[in-house]
Protein backbone atom coordinates (compact mmCIF):
# COMPACT_ATOMS: atom_id res chain seq x y z
CA UNK A 1 0.00 0.00 0.00
CA UNK A 2 1.45 3.41 -0.90
CA UNK A 3 2.32 5.76 1.93
CA UNK A 4 0.29 8.97 2.27
CA UNK A 5 1.72 12.19 0.87
CA UNK A 6 0.92 15.87 1.41
CA UNK A 7 -0.99 15.87 -1.88
CA UNK A 8 -2.90 12.68 -1.08
CA UNK A 9 -3.00 12.09 2.69
CA UNK A 10 -5.37 9.12 2.72
CA UNK A 11 -5.33 6.95 -0.37
CA UNK A 12 -8.39 4.72 -0.79
CA UNK A 13 -7.97 1.25 -2.19
CA UNK A 14 -8.97 0.43 -5.75
CA UNK A 15 -12.59 -0.11 -4.67
CA UNK A 16 -12.68 3.29 -2.99
CA UNK A 17 -12.55 1.80 0.50
CA UNK A 18 -11.30 4.07 3.26
CA UNK A 19 -8.03 3.37 5.05
CA UNK A 20 -7.78 3.85 8.81
CA UNK A 21 -4.68 3.99 10.98
CA UNK A 22 -4.04 1.24 13.51
CA UNK A 23 -2.97 2.90 16.76
CA UNK A 24 -1.67 2.07 20.20
CA UNK A 25 -3.79 3.23 23.19
CA UNK A 26 -1.66 6.40 23.41
CA UNK A 27 -2.47 7.27 19.78
CA UNK A 28 0.83 6.26 18.13
CA UNK A 29 0.16 5.03 14.58
CA UNK A 30 1.59 1.54 14.07
CA UNK A 31 -0.13 0.42 10.87
CA UNK A 32 -3.11 0.76 8.58
CA UNK A 33 -6.23 -1.21 7.68
CA UNK A 34 -9.33 -0.96 5.55
CA UNK A 35 -12.67 0.22 6.93
CA UNK A 36 -14.18 -3.22 6.43
CA UNK A 37 -11.35 -4.88 8.35
CA UNK A 38 -11.67 -2.32 11.18
CA UNK A 39 -15.36 -3.27 11.48
CA UNK A 40 -14.84 -7.03 11.15
CA UNK A 41 -14.30 -7.71 14.82
CA UNK A 42 -10.54 -8.05 14.37
CA UNK A 43 -9.95 -6.01 17.53
CA UNK A 44 -7.41 -3.57 16.08
CA UNK A 45 -7.60 -0.13 17.67
CA UNK A 46 -8.35 2.83 15.37
CA UNK A 47 -9.00 6.50 16.19
CA UNK A 48 -12.34 8.30 16.00
CA UNK A 49 -13.56 11.75 16.99
CA UNK A 50 -16.67 12.86 18.87
CA UNK A 51 -17.84 16.47 19.13
CA UNK A 52 -20.43 17.57 21.68
CA UNK A 53 -22.16 20.85 20.84
CA UNK A 54 -23.61 22.81 23.77
CA UNK A 55 -25.74 25.92 23.58
CA UNK A 56 -25.80 28.70 26.18
CA UNK A 57 -28.96 27.19 27.74
CA UNK A 58 -27.01 24.08 28.73
CA UNK A 59 -28.62 21.90 26.08
CA UNK A 60 -26.71 19.29 24.12
CA UNK A 61 -27.15 18.86 20.37
CA UNK A 62 -27.70 15.27 19.23
CA UNK A 63 -27.88 13.89 15.72
CA UNK A 64 -30.30 11.24 14.52
CA UNK A 65 -28.44 8.57 12.57
CA UNK A 66 -29.56 7.72 9.06
CA UNK A 67 -31.96 4.82 8.67
CA UNK A 68 -29.45 3.45 6.13
CA UNK A 69 -26.66 3.00 8.69
CA UNK A 70 -25.53 -0.59 9.24
CA UNK A 71 -25.17 0.03 12.98
CA UNK A 72 -27.96 1.53 15.10
CA UNK A 73 -30.00 3.20 12.34
CA UNK A 74 -32.36 5.90 13.58
CA UNK A 75 -30.79 6.16 17.02
CA UNK A 76 -29.80 9.52 18.51
CA UNK A 77 -26.06 10.01 18.90
CA UNK A 78 -23.23 12.45 19.59
CA UNK A 79 -23.53 15.64 17.49
CA UNK A 80 -20.52 14.68 15.34
CA UNK A 81 -18.71 11.38 15.20
CA UNK A 82 -16.41 9.85 12.67
CA UNK A 83 -13.24 8.01 11.84
CA UNK A 84 -9.79 9.49 11.46
CA UNK A 85 -8.40 8.57 8.04
CA UNK A 86 -4.87 7.25 7.56
CA UNK A 87 -2.52 10.23 7.24
CA UNK A 88 -5.02 12.67 8.77
CA UNK A 89 -4.65 14.35 12.16
CA UNK A 90 -7.35 14.09 14.82
CA UNK A 91 -8.05 17.83 14.47
CA UNK A 92 -8.35 17.57 10.67
CA UNK A 93 -10.80 14.67 11.07
CA UNK A 94 -12.83 16.66 13.63
CA UNK A 95 -13.35 19.61 11.28
CA UNK A 96 -13.91 17.38 8.22
CA UNK A 97 -16.58 15.30 9.96
CA UNK A 98 -18.30 18.39 11.42
CA UNK A 99 -18.52 19.90 7.93
CA UNK A 100 -19.68 16.66 6.28
CA UNK A 101 -22.36 15.76 8.82
CA UNK A 102 -23.68 19.16 9.97
CA UNK A 103 -22.19 21.79 7.63
CA UNK A 104 -20.60 23.00 10.86
CA UNK A 105 -17.22 24.70 10.67
CA UNK A 106 -16.94 27.88 12.75
CA UNK A 107 -16.20 26.55 16.25
CA UNK A 108 -13.40 26.31 18.79
CA UNK A 109 -13.02 22.68 19.93
CA UNK A 110 -12.16 22.01 23.56
CA UNK A 111 -10.49 18.61 24.13
CA UNK A 112 -12.25 16.73 26.95
CA UNK A 113 -11.12 13.12 27.05
CA UNK A 114 -9.71 10.13 25.20
CA UNK A 115 -10.64 6.55 25.96
CA UNK A 116 -10.85 3.10 24.38
CA UNK A 117 -14.32 1.88 23.40
CA UNK A 118 -14.76 -1.73 22.38
CA UNK A 119 -17.97 -2.80 20.66
CA UNK A 120 -18.99 -6.04 19.01
CA UNK A 121 -17.48 -5.12 15.65
CA UNK A 122 -14.77 -2.58 16.38
CA UNK A 123 -12.31 -1.16 18.88
CA UNK A 124 -11.90 2.61 18.88
CA UNK A 125 -9.64 5.19 20.47
CA UNK A 126 -12.24 7.93 21.00
CA UNK A 127 -11.04 11.55 21.08
CA UNK A 128 -13.78 13.64 22.72
CA UNK A 129 -14.22 17.38 22.10
CA UNK A 130 -16.88 19.96 22.95
CA UNK A 131 -17.79 23.47 21.90
CA UNK A 132 -20.16 26.02 23.42
CA UNK A 133 -22.02 28.77 21.61
CA UNK A 134 -25.06 29.93 19.69
CA UNK A 135 -24.82 27.32 16.93
CA UNK A 136 -27.27 26.23 14.24
CA UNK A 137 -26.01 22.91 12.82
CA UNK A 138 -27.58 21.75 9.56
CA UNK A 139 -27.79 17.94 9.17
CA UNK A 140 -26.63 16.72 5.77
CA UNK A 141 -29.76 14.58 5.26
CA UNK A 142 -27.71 11.54 4.26
CA UNK A 143 -25.64 10.37 7.23
CA UNK A 144 -27.57 12.55 9.66
CA UNK A 145 -31.33 12.77 9.07
CA UNK A 146 -32.18 15.15 11.91
CA UNK A 147 -30.71 16.97 14.86
CA UNK A 148 -31.83 19.06 17.79
CA UNK A 149 -30.79 20.36 21.19
CA UNK A 150 -31.81 18.21 24.18
CA UNK A 151 -32.09 19.21 27.84
CA UNK A 152 -29.76 17.18 30.07
CA UNK A 153 -32.76 15.78 31.96
CA UNK A 154 -34.36 14.64 28.69
CA UNK A 155 -31.17 12.74 27.89
CA UNK A 156 -31.15 11.21 31.39
CA UNK A 157 -34.79 10.16 30.95
CA UNK A 158 -33.94 8.31 27.70
CA UNK A 159 -30.89 6.40 28.94
CA UNK A 160 -31.35 2.65 28.52
CA UNK A 161 -34.51 2.97 26.40
CA UNK A 162 -33.02 2.15 22.95
CA UNK A 163 -33.35 5.77 21.87
CA UNK A 164 -29.70 6.78 22.24
CA UNK A 165 -26.69 4.81 20.99
CA UNK A 166 -24.98 2.74 23.70
CA UNK A 167 -21.68 4.48 22.93
CA UNK A 168 -23.28 7.90 23.44
CA UNK A 169 -24.94 6.78 26.66
CA UNK A 170 -21.65 5.57 28.14
CA UNK A 171 -19.81 8.68 27.05
CA UNK A 172 -22.54 11.00 28.35
CA UNK A 173 -22.38 9.44 31.80
CA UNK A 174 -18.58 9.71 31.67
CA UNK A 175 -18.40 13.41 30.67
CA UNK A 176 -21.68 15.05 31.72
CA UNK A 177 -20.12 16.95 34.64
CA UNK A 178 -17.30 18.15 32.39
CA UNK A 179 -19.83 19.39 29.81
CA UNK A 180 -21.80 21.24 32.46
CA UNK A 181 -18.61 22.85 33.79
CA UNK A 182 -18.12 24.53 30.39
CA UNK A 183 -21.25 26.64 30.84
Amino acid sequence: MPRPTAENPSMPLAGGEEIFPVVEPGGLVIGQMTRSYAHSGAGLLHPVIHLHILNRLGQLYLQRRSLEKDLLPGYWDTAVGGHVSYGESVREALFREAEEELRFHDFNPIPLDSYVFEGIREKELVHVFACVGDFHPQPDGVEVIAGRFWDMQEIEDNLGKSVLTPNFEGEFVRIRKILESLL
